[in-house]
């Protein structure tokens, strides 16, 4: 299957995608490419060995020409892998084979070409020939509206080395995978910033790199001395530090230094005077969003301020004698009012309102256009006409009114609209925020001398521990990492990660889940998993990614804002020049026009409302804050969505395929009948069959296991525990005999040699195949018990068959009722097993479901999907999200359920973390009310346009006599983005449905 863009997570990734669960035809593709690159390397005489990488400082480069001129040296060496030249940057970036090629060979090439080159310091290790791509989040500031995001996607996708880039407008974040190899995330951020964006990195995959907050520097000697330190630290690699943040990134080593290591050597080095936290990627996020929000609300009260004594010498004074006289004082060429207003509007104008012009000249620059084009062509049109007609009036004597007022009001509403969608944006991310409030700030290390033996508790920042600590766990705290327990017993609550409501005990070699509250007992655990590896990471960046992704529906909006801008401008000016011609042709009334205007102004008037009511913003924010908000909800319900894709698939559901065995069923399944049909012992037999099925890892293998074993020993207390706890015991395995060639055979059972015979456990189909004869007697008991909904287990021993095993896996409580929900909602529900007909059969009439595909091979549920998908139609598939991982990857949405920690995420679209059927039917409602508020944020943004426009026009003038004021229309502009936004948060108040109301039961 080709790999697709939703299997990539937030971590460092592997080539483009994931191996999905055949293998067989991926390989052979590896095999070929392999080859392939083999035979290119020995054609140009390249040996194996690691690549190497390094960059260049290239002097002399005036033009293009220049940077052609080098590169194609560079290349022409043998042993050169690639080479690329950055003209702007004065810097080559070289790949190369150390065996074949030397470094001062590659200064003498540029050198021999003409140029200057020296070369540059590795900032960082590189791979060797099988490089790892990137993951890397970067905060992307000065984005306005789709316009923006599309115009960023754009030069991020065209960067060599660059796989794949998604902007996400409603959180200000980028997302983009790359080669480091090719690339490296200072050439990202820089791409950013030359075209006019503000940029900074927020976390990779990397793991080598940390960021600290240094507090207790209070001179440039202490700088000083933190700098030697970090200098003379080994496995230090580099570091950059920010006095006016105290912030400190550290590039290391980790196979020579740890991140607590760093931490203990700066804190130690400076005698305790140095206090080091670490921060977490979240929070700097975070911290950026409530610096935004500070800043923009600081230039809306500034800009209100200065628009306040505007107004009020615009409107109030004149009708205060003092106040009035005061006004029309003539001071040089003007009136007191006119300097005054002036001065105020001016500030607004070029000091506050710079940001609308360094983002329209940016997006321009880029060749796109934005709302902020808009805005700075609205309120510069009306300032400049002031100051024309301020300068007209001084030289010829003639006065006319001017619209100072119009420019800062215009842009105080702008601000205000502004600072008010941040905010409310800012809530869309409150489902990360509550993941992140999870992870304890703080974790107590136990640590221990050489013989292992505990010595000191410690406590230290939960983002220090490392795979392989021993963490103590205290009542009523929170578990600090994935790990393992070694000491202890307590019952731990998982719902917030898991969603289970029950306790759940823990006892030595039991699995915690970072993040989950221990009750009664205290714990001591071995870190296995830490950092962004844990459950809790995994779920916060697979929200993340949700939310960073783009519904197809997302297309409409950017095609929209590409020509939204250019077709406003066009309209303002058939605006202005109709009223215009047809005030100067004398086609409507002059009582029309303002006192003391003219046509031109009061046409200008018109022109500047359409340029300021049209908002592309709305569009842009439509899709995007429904889908952020919806992820978290749905995360707070246990349902993990991978993205707008997925959501907009699900609301179109049409069939849902269920697997049968632990999807339907409760995946227990125990041992109901055994009945032999020859003379061996009950013992005897079920010895062989356990023997048989001990190294299988299917569910059903394990059920006749733990029979057989408690048939032998049902008064051990050992008996009690689980399969996999059992095969730990030394003890459990000495009653099994010994076991040859043992194979799986999938969709049939299992065969191996026992004492030199052949034995075969699994179903008719098995037996069949190996000729050997099924008597009525067992045809007849095996065909009871399928027809009473059990799986009847066959079992040959040298070729004969020797016994029946019948099996019943209870099906979930909740099974018939969701398959009943799924029809009234009119989705059709199938399901597909690898069991016989009969059993299938059974259990489908028992939870209602009408199509049923049996004894279908793990391959052949691929082909079923796919016969429901000829005619067009969107089926879903729910699985446990392992077995049943190609079907999952096949149809249109994918739906792992109830895996818990084991789950299969690559491999879905949407991953339900308790084990109840019920979250389906949640996971297809939220999806189709996600649409359905995104439809009607189309909806209002549309109409908005559409109706304000004509009226900020003066369309509906000669009828109504009424027209908007530019401020005013700019008010109605600020609003309109922030009233998409605020209807997204309406979704933050979804209840997941009541099965009584979809089934159509009143309960009194």
């Amino acid at each position: 299957m080709a790999p697709s863009f939703r299997d990539l997570q937030l971590t460092p990734v592997s080539g483009f995608g994931r191996p999905p669960a055949d293998h067989t035809g991926d390989l052979e593709d590896v095999r070929l490419l392999d080859s392939y690159e083999s035979e290119e390397r020995d054609k140009k005489g390249y040996v194996e060995g690691d690549t190497r990488r390094i960059q260049v400082s290239v002097s002399g480069m005036t033009c293009a020409a220049c940077s052609n001129s080098v590169e194609a040296a560079l290349v022409g060496i043998h042993g050169v892998v690639r080479a690329s030249v950055a003209l702007l940057q004065n810097k080559a970036d070289v790949v190369f084979y150390p065996n074949l090629v030397k470094d001062e060979d590659i200064k003498t090439a540029i050198e021999d070409a003409g140029f200057d080159a020296e070369i540059l310091p590795d900032p960082s290790t590189f791979g060797t020939k099988t490089q790892k791509a990137l993951l890397g989040q970067f905060r992307i500031g000065g984005m306005t509206c789709a316009a923006c995001v599309n115009s960023v996607e754009g030069i991020l996708r065209k960067l060599p080395g660059v796989k794949r880039a998604t902007v996400a407008l409603a959180t200000s974040l980028g997302e983009v995978e790359f080669d480091p190899s090719v690339i490296s995330k200072d050439d990202i951020v820089n791409a950013i910033e030359d075209a006019g964006f503000e940029a900074a990195l927020v976390q990779s995959g990397e793991q080598d790199k940390i960021f600290l907050v240094v507090g207790g520097l209070s001179s440039e000697v202490d700088v000083q001395l933190l700098d030697g330190m970090l200098r003379d630290m080994k496995g230090v690699k580099q570091f950059n530090f920010d006095q006016n943040q105290f912030e400190l990134e550290v590039l290391f080593d980790p196979e020579v230094v740890g991140s607590r290591s760093i931490v203990d050597m700066i804190e130690g080095g400076s005698s305790g005077k140095f206090k080091v936290n670490v921060q977490s990627p979240y929070l700097r996020v975070t911290s950026n969003h409530t610096d935004e929000s500070s800043n923009m609300f600081k230039l809306f009260i500034s800009s209100l301020s200065l628009s306040i004594p505007v107004f009020l010498i615009r409107v109030i004074c004149p009708h205060i004698r003092f106040f009035n006289s005061l006004m029309v004082w003539r001071c040089g060429p003007f009136l007191m009012t006119d300097w005054l207003e002036f001065a105020l509007v001016s500030i607004v104008q070029f000091v506050i309102g710079k940001r609308f012009y360094v983002a329209a000249a940016r997006a321009l620059r880029n060749g796109s256009t934005n709302m902020d084009v808009l805005v700075a062509l609205g309120t510069s049109a009306s300032y400049f006409y002031s100051v024309f007609v301020l300068l007209y009036g001084a030289f010829t004597g003639l006065r006319s009114p001017t619209y100072f007022e119009t420019s800062s009001m215009l842009i105080t509403f702008v601000l205000l609209g502004k600072y008010l969608e941040i905010l409310a944006k800012g809530k869309t991310s409150d489902a990360i925020k509550n993941l992140v409030a999870l992870a304890p700030a703080t974790a107590i290390l136990l640590v221990k001398d050489a013989g292992g033996k505990s010595i000191e508790e410690r406590e230290i920042d939960a983002l220090l521990i490392h795979p392989g600590d021993t963490l103590k766990v205290l009542p009523g705290s929170k578990v600090p990492a994935d790990g393992v327990v070694v000491w202890g017993s307590s019952y731990v609550d998982e719902s917030m990660v898991t969603g289970e409501s029950e306790p759940v005990l823990k006892e030595v070699n039991s699995v915690v889940i970072g993040g989950t509250i221990n009750f009664n007992g205290a714990l001591h655990i071995q870190a296995t998993k830490v950092g962004s590896n844990t459950v809790l990471s995994n779920i916060i960046s697979l929200v993340e990614t949700a939310q960073m992704s783009k519904a197809p529906i997302q297309k409409f909006a950017d095609f929209v804002a590409s020509i939204f801008v250019p077709t406003v401008v066009t309209l303002a000016l058939v605006t202005l020049l109709g009223w215009y011609i047809c005030g100067t042709f004398g086609m409507y009334p002059e009582e029309w026009l303002p006192e003391n205007s003219n046509c031109f102004v009061f046409s200008l008037m018109f022109a500047i409302s359409v340029v300021v009511i049209a908002c592309p913003c709305a569009l842009g924010l439509a899709t995007p804050t429904a889908v952020m908000v919806a992820t978290g909800v749905g995360a707070s319900n246990g349902v993990l969505i991978k993205g707008g894709d997925a959501l907009e698939r699900a609301q179109k559901i049409k069939y849902v395929v269920f697997d049968k065995t632990g999807t339907l069923t409760q995946g227990r399944p125990t041992i109901t009948t055994v009945k032999t049909f020859t003379e061996m012992d009950r013992g005897d037999f079920l010895t062989l069959v356990a023997s048989a099925e001990a190294s299988s890892e299917h569910p059903l293998a394990r059920a006749l296991v733990n029979y057989a074993h408690h048939f032998h020993f049902f008064n051990e207390p050992s008996a009690a525990k689980n399969f996999h706890n059992e095969c730990e015991d030394p003890n459990f395995s000495g009653w099994l005999l010994d076991v040859l060639d043992f194979s799986a055979l999938p969709g049939r059972g299992v065969q191996c040699f026992i004492n030199g015979k052949r034995i075969l456990v699994g179903n008719r189909k098995l037996l069949l195949e190996n000729e050997v004869t099924i008597p009525d007697e067992a045809e007849s008991f095996a065909t009871e018990l399928e027809e009473s909904g059990k799986t009847g287990v066959l079992v040959a021993y040298n070729d004969i068959l020797i016994g029946v095993l019948g099996l019943a896996d209870p099906l979930k409580r909740e099974a018939a009722v969701v398959v009943e929900a799924l029809n009234n909602m009119g989705i059709r529900p199938v399901m597909v097993t690898g069991d016989n007909w009969r059993t299938a059969q059974a259990v489908a009439k028992e939870v209602g479901i009408q199509d049923v595909k049996a004894e279908v091979m793990p391959s052949g549920k691929v082909d079923a999907i796919r016969s429901f998908q000829k005619d067009g139609s969107t089926v879903a598939m729910v699985g446990d999200g392992i077995n049943d991982s190609p079907a999952l990857a096949a149809a249109d949405v994918g739906i792992a359920i109830g895996a818990g920690t084991d789950i299969a995420i690559e491999a879905a679209d949407y991953v339900l973390m308790r084990s109840s059927l019920e979250d389906v039917i949640t996971a297809i409602d939220l999806s189709r009310k996600t649409f359905s508020r995104i439809r009607l944020n189309y909806a209002f943004a549309m109409v908005y346009n559409v109706v304000a426009i004509p009226v900020a026009a003066g369309v509906f003038f000669p009828l109504l006599r009424m027209r908007l004021p530019p401020w005013v229309a700019g008010a109605c502009m600020a609003l309109s983005s922030v009233s998409v936004v605020c209807s997204s948060l309406l979704l933050r108040r979804y209840k997941r449905p009541r099965l009584t109301t979809l089934l159509g039961i009143t309960i009194d």
